[in-house]
């Protein structure tokens, strides 16, 4: 765990061991419900069933924490050990009872999960999406409360533009997140699906996908030359530029000079491409 993402969780809710006011309680499980903002989806049926095994061996050696709510409890932390437990077959469960609200639920759910940093990439992208649109935090606020970078945070969300079906890749990790990143500089996005097939049927590297998403940039960028004949052409210098340009930030470029001066028009097809291009340029607003 970061330094950085401790501090976060402790700023938040202070230690997260027994406070001289609170007992531990036997709870049963069946009167304990999900988590209304658990950030993972996919839980290890494996990893489950060895854990089920300790608990049946050993029981349950850390207590989880729970919200009351009406006669059920909401699960905090420890869903994992709540699973597992009633694979083992047992009744109930060693508890803390605490009172959080709403905000700190969601909080607290998706930060435990981070620190044990073994959420997928998309789960990981829906917990900071999640703290955007239910805690209004910017990117950079995130960031700060995480220890990490905006760029990082910006990069996992740009995957939850990711079409249905290549999150599906991603999800069943037939594609990692460095071509799954790669695929998003694609200037024409309805090329996207056909594109991430092919880098799984070819079984592309990071590196070949980047150079064939930068080769479908270049060719697109020769079409619109070619729609532009007739028009004066502009040095070959100038083109040249334009097609490295192109190449570094995955989008179409354009510069334009008249004498000495001139200027240099970088396309972004939405907000999440702006931030894309901000991160290359390492500017943080």
């Amino acid at each position: 765990m970061s330094k950085g993402l401790g501090k976060g969780i402790s700023a938040l809710f202070g230690d997260m061991g027994l406070s001289n006011e609170e007992t531990i309680e036997e709870v049963m499980l069946t009167k304990i419900i999900s988590n209304p903002y658990q950030p993972r989806t996919i839980f290890d049926e494996q990893a489950l069933k060895e854990l089920a095994e300790s608990i049946t061996a050993n029981g349950v050696l850390q207590p989880v924490i729970l919200r009351k709510i009406n006669n059920k409890y909401e699960i905090v932390a420890g869903e994992r050990r709540c699973r597992a437990s009633k694979l083992a077959g047992i009744e109930t469960i060693p508890a803390i009872i605490r009172d959080y609200s709403d905000d700190q639920m969601m909080d607290l759910a998706i930060l435990e999960n981070l620190q044990r940093e073994n959420l997928s990439v998309l789960e990981e992208a829906n917990a900071y999406q999640l703290l955007i649109e239910k805690r209004q935090l910017t990117q950079s606020e995130i960031a700060k409360k995480l220890g990490k970078s905006r760029p990082y945070i910006a990069n996992y969300l740009r995957l939850l533009k990711l079409p249905t079906e290549v999150k599906k890749m991603l999800e069943q990790q037939l594609l990692s997140m460095g071509q799954a990143r790669s695929l998003l500089g694609l200037v024409e996005s309805d090329q996207l699906l056909a594109v991430a097939k092919k880098a799984v049927a070819q079984q592309m590297t990071v590196r070949q996908l980047e150079q064939y998403v930068t080769e479908l940039n270049a060719n697109k960028n020769m079409k619109q030359t070619k729609n532009n004949v007739g028009k004066k052409q502009k040095p070959s210098f100038i083109r040249a530029t334009e097609t490295q340009l192109q190449s570094k930030f995955g989008s179409a470029v354009e510069i334009k000079k008249v004498g000495k001066k001139g200027k240099i028009e970088i396309q972004f097809l939405s907000e999440d491409d702006f931030n894309r291009i901000l991160n290359i340029l390492e500017i943080e607003l």
